[in-house]
């Protein structure tokens, strides 16, 4: 997927302004960055296309405890230069944009090494309908 489409689809699933959420995709890459292991980043970056796996370049971060959540969403804010409530809704069309653009097994390593909460920032697999 390339940033162009990154984008499109943050933007489509956030109802935010296509140039808001490309600072948002940037800047959740970026923060994602800091908060993993120097290897989990660089595995995700190879699975994206070059315009995007360029922000998972940050320093990483050494895996161990991090800032939950709320310290996550006002880094993004921050670097984005929007509201946190902004910052929110942008990092959850973000993530799940993201599911959709790696493999299962690197999307649940990426979710593995951040701290409880941002699972629940993800939205949910839609479940196919049982048929008979």
């Amino acid at each position: 997927m390339q940033f162009p489409r990154f984008v499109e689809a943050v933007s489509r699933r956030s109802e935010l302004p296509t140039g808001q959420a490309a600072m948002i995709s940037r800047a959740t890459l970026q923060t994602l960055a800091e908060r993993v292991t120097g290897g989990e980043a660089d595995e995700l970056a190879a699975q994206l296309p070059d315009e995007l796996s360029a922000y998972l370049t940050a320093p990483a971060g050494d895996g161990g405890p991090t800032a939950g959540t709320v310290a996550f969403l006002y880094r993004v804010a921050d670097r984005a230069g929007v509201d946190p409530a902004v910052a929110e809704v942008g990092v959850r069309a973000v993530l799940t944009t993201l599911r959709e653009a790696v493999t299962v097994g690197e999307f649940r390593d990426l979710m593995a090494q951040l701290p409880k909460g941002f699972d629940a920032m993800v939205d949910p697999i839609p479940r196919p309908p049982y048929g008979g």
